[in-house]
């Protein structure tokens, strides 16, 4: 079974010692069943081409001085490759195909197809040779034996059947790049990049799990790392790019290479056959990775205005002039831009039908997301400006901007303009989990921010979660515009999809945002942090799960180098965690912290008066949405008892949930059965709280829930529950449904620290959430 197509193109083999290293990678990364797709060795193209060009114009002295390079190229590459016997082999089936070759010279019978189609041939061969001497199990194919086109169609159900039934899968298969047969049994060439061409038309037909092109350079670039140094080399760029680029003549893939891959999950890889240890560039599909920017330079051009175009005649002339052409409609008229040396072919086959508008320019193409199109319009001009460049001609269409000028676009030019242009901003993905009450405001307040936040990091909404559901986009989410997207686009998604999707997300920094109130989902926590993923959370889950589990989660973060904010999982906006932390780096020892920690809870207390049953109240307090659907949550003060170990570790206490006495707010026989059975129960809550109070009144004190840290020198005393404050008591003046925080510490111990105001409410939480998403980012930058 085919596994992986291996594609070598014509500079990975110039030289014995480049066969050598292309074995070495055959050996380290192919295996039996798969393919091996090569184009002929180092400029033996070019160099047939020269022949055929002799042979054309009929000069007989021309061809032989040809015919001697090609064969002493040949006879190095076999004598340093291959042992005496099986040289000898190869140089009398050389010799017999040279030999040929004269007779069609001099026959006048030689076909450019069949010459061409040799480079390929002899470099499958002695490959093969190659690699069966030094103990690999190898094959040559030849690809006209496999490939069948009629009237220049790919036959794609029969070269299907034909590869599956003759490539082994006991040996590896190298097979001819570039060419294939027609119906006749003649040779026809599959056009320019051919070779890499046929390496994805192989998987294709093989059904094979990757491409690997293996180039001269280390992958896909902003811009030409050979003129510019400081281009960024992308470890995964999406295929509509690619294609983009290849029409744009960018060299590293040719458009028609991506063709056979339209819809399946075949993976695409450059990588270096120079430097194969390095990293290699996924071409992967659309909506698996962010949009990037690159800088794809132009040669000499001219540019043609057509009255008329029929369809499919850009394809041909590019078949048949073997070169690239750009085209594309500017105010509702088409244009050709193309190299100037068939500038004149052109001219000729359109005729009438072409204006040439635009000759000997330069000039280059910028590929970027759309969206960042108008303002790189305008760097374009200044950057043209300031480079004394005279712009000749501009178009702007989805994906790019084609730039011309009168001056050639060398190094140094080239460099300005990606400093200009492409630059190297960082940027931030954020994902969010929850799109409740708290989750609608936040990205209601998101899009406000962006502005500001954009100042420090490049910020993009990538992802939206709630329950099950799934809006996934790597390029961006328009905050303003979710709503929209979320009802045409949100599917189904578990929980190996969005880790996986995570993964693969190609961004300098990942985050996390749950605005969830799901333990389940904050059980994946480790995992999002295997991801490479920032946390932040307004869920307290993660914050008080067992001792053995949050430390690894922390230690995790801290060898990636990760953060981790809750702030709201506490207080809601409150800055308790801010203030806690801030104390403790400026040296003060916290002593204690006390206070009423949920808006439920200070809304009833504050309101009771006991003019007014309790339970009354409660009712009241879940008609107006302040409790939990079951109030018995909030009366559990379980709730209370997660937030005071949040804060407990936070001041680096190794606490657990069982370490922290909890007093329910309620009479114990209200927590048996569902909410709907324990109502008639309710006299006895009554009861509960006013003998409660009753108590505290003789005592001029007043009840509130109360949350209890208390460190001394002998040990950590931490309590959850009712007590009564007396009437000067910070707590006592509470406003109903806010919270307070009371610090002591070292230097807070007469005159306690106090952080009062809501602990709850939609926009508070949400403001919260982005604060801490402003704290991250600050510490991004």
């Amino acid at each position: 079974m085919t596994q992986v197509v291996h594609k070598f193109g014509g500079s990975s083999l110039s030289s014995a010692a480049r066969y050598h290293a292309v074995a070495n990678i055959v050996l380290a990364h192919a295996q039996v069943g798969d393919v091996v797709v090569v184009s002929a060795a180092g400029k033996t193209t070019d160099t047939l081409v020269k022949l055929w060009q002799a042979y054309q114009q009929g000069d007989t002295h021309a061809c032989a001085d040809v015919l001697s390079v090609v064969k002493a190229h040949q006879l190095e590459l076999i004598n340093e490759l291959l042992d005496s016997t099986q040289a000898h082999t190869a140089t009398d089936t050389l010799a017999q195909e040279l030999a040929n070759i004269c007779n069609q010279l001099e026959t006048k019978q030689l076909e450019e197809a069949f010459l061409l189609a040799h480079g390929e041939l002899w470099s499958a061969r002695l490959l093969a040779a190659y690699l069966t001497q030094i103990g690999a199990n190898a094959q040559s194919l030849d690809a006209r034996d496999l490939l069948v086109a009629q009237h220049g169609q790919l036959l794609h159900k029969v070269n299907e059947q034909t590869c599956v039934s003759k490539a082994s899968k006991v040996h590896i298969n190298v097979i001819t790049g570039f060419i294939a047969s027609d119906h006749q049994g003649k040779t026809v060439t599959l056009g320019r990049n051919g070779s890499d061409y046929s390496a994805t038309l192989f998987a294709r037909y093989l059904n094979a799990e990757e491409v690997c092109i293996w180039t001269d350079t280390q992958g896909v670039f902003s811009t030409d790392p050979r003129k510019v140094p400081e281009a960024v080399k992308y470890h995964k760029i999406c295929r509509s790019q690619a294609q983009l680029l290849a029409c744009l003549g960018n060299p590293v893939l040719h458009a028609k290479t991506l063709s056979p891959l339209h819809g399946t999950d075949i993976k695409l890889s450059v990588r270096s056959s120079y430097d194969s240890d390095a990293s290699a560039t996924e071409v992967v599909r659309e909506g698996c990775c962010k949009h990037k920017h690159f800088i794809t330079t132009l040669g000499q051009h001219d540019v043609y205005k057509l009255a008329q175009l029929e369809a499919g005649e850009t394809a041909r002339l590019k078949q048949q002039l073997q070169v690239n052409i750009i085209e594309f409609i500017e105010q509702g008229a088409t244009y050709l831009v193309v190299p100037q040396e068939v500038s004149s072919s052109i001219s000729g086959y359109f005729a009438q039908r072409a204006q040439l508008v635009e000759s000997n320019v330069f000039g280059f193409a910028v590929v970027a997301p759309s969206e960042e199109l108008g303002a790189a319009q305008g760097q374009i001009n200044d950057t043209l400006a300031q480079l004394n460049f005279n712009s000749r001609f501009q178009h702007r269409d989805k994906g790019y901007i084609l730039q011309l000028t009168d001056q050639e676009v060398d190094a140094d030019s080239l460099t300005v303009l990606h400093q200009a242009l492409i630059g190297v901003k960082r940027q931030l993905a954020v994902v969010v989990a929850g799109l409740g009450n708290v989750g609608e405001v936040f990205l209601s307040q998101f899009n406000q921010q962006l502005q500001r936040l954009g100042q420090h990091i490049d910020v993009k909404l990538v992802a939206l979660l709630r329950s099950e559901t799934l809006l996934f986009d790597p390029c961006g989410v328009d905050p303003a515009n979710w709503h929209k997207r979320w009802s045409s686009e949100a599917v189904a998604y578990n929980d190996a999809q969005l880790l996986d999707r995570l993964q693969q997300l190609d961004y300098e920094h990942k985050v996390v945002i749950d605005i969830t109130a799901s333990e389940s989902f904050s059980a994946l926590y480790p995992r999002f942090v295997k991801a490479g993923c920032h946390l932040i959370s307004a869920n307290k889950y993660a914050g008080t799960a067992p001792k053995k589990w949050y430390q690894n989660l922390k230690e995790d973060l801290a060898q990636r180098n990760l953060q981790w904010r809750y702030n709201t999982s506490v207080g809601a906006g409150l800055p308790i965690n801010f203030a806690l932390a801030d104390l403790q780096q400026s040296g003060d020892v916290i002593t204690r912290v006390q206070g009423v920690f949920s808006g439920t809870l200070s809304w009833l207390c504050s309101k009771y008066d006991g003019t007014v049953p309790f339970s009354q109240l409660l009712l009241e307090a879940q008609s107006l949405g302040f409790t939990e659907p079951d109030p018995r949550e909030d009366l559990s003060g379980r709730d209370v008892q997660r937030k005071l170990l949040i804060l407990a570790r936070e001041l680096g206490l190794s606490l657990d949930l069982a370490d922290i006495e909890l007093e329910p707010l309620m009479p114990a026989q209200l927590a048996e059965g569902s909410w709907q059975q324990c109502q008639q129960f309710l006299g006895a809550l009554d009861d509960f709280v006013a003998t409660h109070a009753e108590e505290a009144a003789k005592q001029n004190k007043v009840l509130r829930y109360n949350a209890d840290l208390h460190i001394t020198e002998t040990g950590i005393k931490a309590q959850v529950g009712l007590v009564a404050v007396a009437n000067d008591n910070p707590m006592a003046g509470l406003n109903p449904g806010d919270n307070i925080f009371v610090v002591n510490s070292q230097w807070y111990q007469d005159n306690s620290l106090v952080i009062q105001g809501p602990g709850a409410g939609k926009e508070v939480t949400a403001a919260g959430v982005h604060s801490d998403l402003y704290w991250l980012i600050t510490k991004l930058n």
